[in-house]
């Protein structure tokens, strides 16, 4: 889970694919936290995304190294956590995402991974599979 944590960090952006029924979407997310032993995303409750999210939690996510040789995919469910210290260690932790959320707005969503399969991938080595 570090592992995948970091590379997230590294690549800055990277890119959320959900589903809207039969209709794939993808999007650009940026933080992502690992508290209390669970890697995290966020957005907000009032986004498509979270909508798509919470009506089927499966994802897959794209990350790409600078280089653009390097990227990790990363599958699994997403599971919606309503706990108030977790949202508030995300926002203290991202102080930019402060002026857009508040842990106890009705709006913010913090989501954790489970089943997840990380596979790490290049032009020019196999690829690795990691599970958490």
């Amino acid at each position: 889970m570090q592992e995948v944590q970091a590379y997230l960090k590294e690549c800055g952006a990277f890119f959320i694919a959900t589903a809207d029924g039969d209709q794939p979407h993808v999007r650009p997310f940026g933080v992502s936290e690992i508290i209390d032993g669970r890697l995290y995303i966020m957005t907000g409750k009032v986004k498509d995304v979270y909508k798509q999210m919470a009506a089927n939690g499966k994802f897959e996510i794209c990350a790409l190294k600078k280089s653009g040789s390097e990227w990790m995919r990363l599958s699994g469910t997403l599971v919606n956590d309503e706990t108030l210290a977790v949202k508030e260690e995300f926002l203290n932790r991202n102080e930019s995402l402060k002026s857009m959320y508040k842990a106890d707005d009705d709006n913010m969503a913090v989501l954790y991974i489970t089943n997840a399969t990380a596979r790490f991938c290049s032009f020019s080595a196999p690829e690795r599979k990691v599970g958490f």
